[in-house]
C-alpha cells in the first residue's frame, strides 16, 4: 500500500468528509422534523387521516434510495412548472437536491420506527396521563413521545448508520462527498486499493463514533433501568 497518495491527497478526502458530514446531520435533522407529524399521523384510526403517511412511508421504504435521489436530480428538472418555481435555484444544484432525497427518505424510516414506538407505549402510562388532566396534545408530548424516544433509540442507531452508508450515493450526481474523493484519487493514481479503503477508513470511523454516540445516549436516557448500586 502506497501511503504517500493517501497523504497527498488528504485535504480532498477532509474536504469529502465534511461534505458527507453536512449532508447526513441535514438530512437526518430535517428528516426527524418531518416524521415526527407522519408518525403522529400514522397511528390514527382513521383511514382518511393514516392513508397518506401511509402511502409516503411505503413508497420511500419501497423503492432504492438511488432511484429518488435520480427522480429528483434528473426528473424534477424536466417540468416547466418546477423550472419556473421559487424552488428551482436550489433543485438545479446537486447538493440540494441530495440533501433533500436524503431527508425524505430517512424521514420514511424514521417515521415507521416512532410509529412502532408510539404504539408499544404502555396503557397504564396514557390511563395515568389521563387522570391528571392531560390534554392529548399535551400527553404526547410529556409521556408519549418522551417514552417513545427512549424505546426507538437503538433502531434509531441503526437508521442514522444506514443513512451514513446510504449518502455515499451523493457522488453519483457530481458530490465530492467521501467516495467522491476516492473516485478522483483512483483516478489520477489508478490505486483502486490505497483510494477505496482509505474511504473506507474514514466510514468506519463515523460509524464508531455514532455507535459510542448512541451508546452514551442510551445510557443516559435509561439510567432509570439500571440497578441501583448499594
Amino acid at each position: 500500500m502506497d501511503l504517500s497518495i493517501v497523504i497527498e491527497n488528504l485535504p480532498l478526502y477532509l474536504q469529502g468528509l465534511w461534505l458527507t458530514v453536512q449532508l447526513v446531520v441535514m438530512a437526518l435533522f430535517f428528516g426527524m422534523l418531518l416524521a415526527i407529524p407522519i408518525a403522529l399521523l400514522r397511528t390514527s384510526k382513521n383511514p382518511l387521516v393514516y392513508g397518506i403517511p401511509w402511502a409516503y412511508i411505503y413508497f420511500f421504504r419501497g423503492t432504492p434510495l438511488l432511484v429518488q435521489l435520480f427522480m429528483i436530480y434528473h426528473g424534477l428538472g424536466q417540468f416547466e412548472v418546477v423550472q419556473k418555481s421559487f424552488l428551482w435555484p436550489f433543485l438545479k444544484e446537486a447538493y440540494w437536491c441530495a440533501l433533500l432525497a436524503f431527508a425524505l427518505n430517512t424521514a420514511a424510516y424514521t417515521a415507521e420506527i416512532l410509529r412502532g414506538a408510539i404504539e408499544q407505549t404502555a396503557f397504564g402510562e396514557v390511563e395515568a396521563a389521563r387522570a391528571c388532566g392531560m390534554s392529548r396534545a399535551l400527553m404526547f408530548r410529556r409521556i408519549i413521545l418522551p417514552s417513545a424516544f427512549r424505546r426507538a433509540l437503538p433502531a434509531y442507531g441503526n437508521e442514522v448508520i444506514f443513512m451514513l452508508h446510504g449518502s455515499a450515493i451523493a457522488s453519483v450526481v457530481t458530490l465530492v462527498d467521501l467516495l467522491g474523493a476516492g473516485r478522483i484519487v483512483n483516478s489520477r493514481h489508478f490505486a483502486p486499493y490505497e483510494s477505496y479503503l482509505t474511504a473506507g477508513l474514514f466510514y468506519l470511523g463515523l460509524t464508531f463514533l455514532i455507535v459510542w454516540g448512541f451508546k452514551m445516549w442510551e445510557r443516559r436516557w435509561h439510567a432509570h433501568l439500571r440497578p441501583r448500586e448499594t
